[in-house]
Formats: structure tokens, C-alpha cells, sequence
């Protein structure tokens, strides 16, 4: 009988996935962007977002010496902006300190920012073929069923028993097809929902499969309930449309990120204009609430139109403030609910 591996590779042969973007070439800076751009995301998303970013940022040099504003710009829209912060930090830290390398130890890359143990087991197993196993959410879930493993993924003990099945399973040749052969296996049929088993190359080595358990691996998460917080957006819109932006501190949520300016509980939109010699052209006007979910709490947002006379702008520092017009874009990251906001704002403006 072939062993595990060599049945899913022949199955990768004919059915793997071969033609994605970062595949030809596949170099260590397509593997890393691409995966980091994976995270959270599926494949069909991160396409068009990569070739996108590729074309702007075609190697570490590149990326090193891009402004932050506009590798959060072409970030923009895949969420999770502290890996595009990541990004550039582990660029030109590779710049500097590495020869504009990537190092071709495990220890190395997971001291960089941003690339924990699977995403530096995935560069090195796919770009240099040096054999490391990798534990991304669609291997988690294979190898989950594969066992029969109980217990929610995430925590360690359960990670511990996914790391060593992995490494057990993971021949010593073809490490680079292998390793895309088994995340193709759990994207593609393996999925989370109505997984296609009946064609499954592993499915005789499947203990969960065997049992008639394959809906309840891997189980899920222990439910809680997430925190809910308030926050009121003030947007300032002038007479031209262009709306006031604040750049948001480098750590925490939307880390440099372009966000309205936030009310306090007790501030009023007409009192922060005047503080910021401002004149409101007119009441504020609360816009439809938005809601947003974190991974660890839910926000409420209120936001708050108001429009001004445009007055003060040679005080205010342009590392902190932007006039945004949504005509003439500045290529910058927005927030989510931000160029939600902005859109709609544009639309009811415009028509278009």
C-alpha cells in the first residue's frame, strides 16, 4: 500500500493546484507575501491583492523603501493591517541586516516580524526545499479529521499532537510539492463544510472518515461572548467634499491606518471644531451606525457629519492630518468603516 504521502502527491500531480501567482516564480518574497496575505484569507481573495501588490512592490528593496501610506493603500481591503505593517518591518530589517536575504533557518525567520513557525516552515519547504512541516488553518483541519484528533485546534496541547502528526507524515523529497499538495487537499476537498471525501486520495488513512465523524473535526471553538465598545467618528466634510482624516497611532487597532478623528463620550462635534479653530457650518448629523468585529470585541460607530469651513490648515501637522477627497484619492490606508463612510458619502454627492 503507498504510504500517505505518496498517494497525495500523486493526487497533486493531477489535481493540485499549479498556476497561482506566486508559483512562477516561486522565490522565498512571493512564498512570504503570499502567505502572509493568506492569513485569514482565501485564495480567490488574495489574488488580485497580490498581483497588485507585486506590481508596486516586485522585491524586498522595493518594499523596504516604500512609504508606509502606500503599502497600507495597497493593502487596503484584506484586513488585518498589522501583517502590511509586518511586512515592511521584516523588508527592511532583510535589507539591512541579512543582505536583502531571507535566512534559510527556521529560528531566524520566526525572529522577524510578523512570520510565526508555519509561515517560516512554508518558505522554507517551498522555496528552498528544505524539509519543515507547516500548520496553516487548512492542514490544521486535514490533519484534525485525519486523526480524530479532539479538542479545539488552537490550544497547545492539541497543537502539539497536529506539529508531530505533520512532521510523522511529511516525506524527505519533493518537500515543496508536498507542502502545497496537502494545502491544496484541505482547501479544495477537505473543506470545513461539505467536505468532499468521496474523493479524497487519504481517505483510507482518515480515522474520522472511518467513524462516520468527519462534520464534528475539528471541533469548534468554546463559545464566548464578544465585548461590545462605542465610538463616535466625527466627520468633517468641507465645501469641496473632502473630508478630515487622523492618523491612527502606530500600534492598536487600524495601527497607521487614516480614521476620523473620535468624540469622547462627552465631547460635542461643534466644541471639538472650535477647540481645533474649526467653524461648523451647521449641526452635526448622525449617518447610519456601523458594526464592526474584531477577533476579541465588537464596535458600535456613530458617525457624526458635519461640515465646515476649511480653516487652520497651516497649524496642523501633515504627518497626523489629511484632507481626503475621495475625487482625487490619496493613495493611503483606510480603515474599513472608513472608506465605507467615504464611499457612501461620495455616492450621495455624486450620484455615482
Amino acid at each position: 500500500m503507498l504510504m500517505f504521502s505518496e498517494r497525495l502527491l500523486q493526487w497533486f500531480d493531477g489535481h493540485g493546484r499549479h498556476d497561482l501567482p506566486w508559483q512562477h516564480p516561486r522565490t522565498p518574497y512571493q512564498v512570504w507575501v503570499s502567505e502572509i496575505m493568506l492569513q485569514q484569507t482565501q485564495v480567490t481573495t488574495v489574488v488580485p491583492f497580490f498581483e497588485r501588490f507585486m506590481a508596486r512592490f516586485p522585491d524586498l528593496a522595493a518594499l523596504a523603501a516604500a512609504p508606509l501610506d502606500e503599502v497600507l493603500h495597497h493593502w487596503s481591503g484584506l484586513g488585518y493591517y498589522a501583517r502590511a505593517r509586518n511586512l515592511r518591518r521584516t523588508a527592511i530589517i532583510l535589507q539591512r541586516e541579512h543582505h536583502g536575504e531571507f535566512p534559510r533557518n527556521l529560528e531566524a525567520l520566526i525572529a522577524l516580524p510578523g512570520i510565526g513557525r508555519s509561515t517560516a516552515a512554508a518558505i522554507l519547504a517551498l522555496s528552498f526545499e528544505l524539509r519543515h512541516p507547516i500548520l496553516d488553518g487548512n492542514v490544521k483541519r486535514l490533519l484534525t479529521r485525519l486523526g480524530a484528533i479532539s479538542g479545539w485546534p488552537e490550544t497547545r496541547t492539541v497543537q502539539k499532537t497536529l506539529w508531530a502528526l505533520a512532521d510523522a507524515l511529511m516525506p524527505q523529497t519533493r518537500v515543496a510539492d508536498y507542502t502545497q499538495a496537502i494545502m491544496d487537499l484541505g482547501a479544495t476537498l477537505c473543506t470545513r463544510s461539505r467536505p468532499r471525501c468521496a474523493e479524497c486520495p487519504v481517505q483510507s488513512s482518515c480515522a474520522a472518515f472511518a467513524d462516520n465523524a468527519v462534520e464534528r473535526f475539528p471541533n469548534r471553538r468554546p463559545p464566548r461572548q464578544l465585548p461590545t465598545r462605542e465610538t463616535t467618528f466625527l466627520v468633517l466634510e468641507d465645501q469641496a467634499g473632502a473630508v478630515l482624516l487622523e492618523r491612527r497611532p502606530p500600534q492598536g487597532i487600524w495601527g497607521g491606518l487614516w480614521s476620523f478623528p473620535e468624540l469622547g463620550d462627552q465631547e460635542d462635534a461643534r466644541s471639538w471644531c472650535a477647540g481645533q479653530g474649526f467653524v461648523a457650518d451647521g449641526d452635526a448629523r448622525s449617518l447610519p451606525r456601523i458594526e464592526h468585529t474584531f477577533t476579541h470585541f465588537r464596535l458600535m460607530i456613530t458617525p457624526q457629519l458635519t461640515r465646515v469651513a476649511r480653516r487652520g490648515l497651516r497649524s496642523m501637522d501633515s504627518d497626523r492630518w489629511l484632507w481626503y477627497n475621495s475625487a482625487t484619492p490619496a493613495h493611503v490606508g483606510l480603515a474599513k468603516p472608513v472608506a465605507m463612510i467615504i464611499k457612501a458619502l461620495h455616492t450621495n454627492r455624486t450620484g455615482v
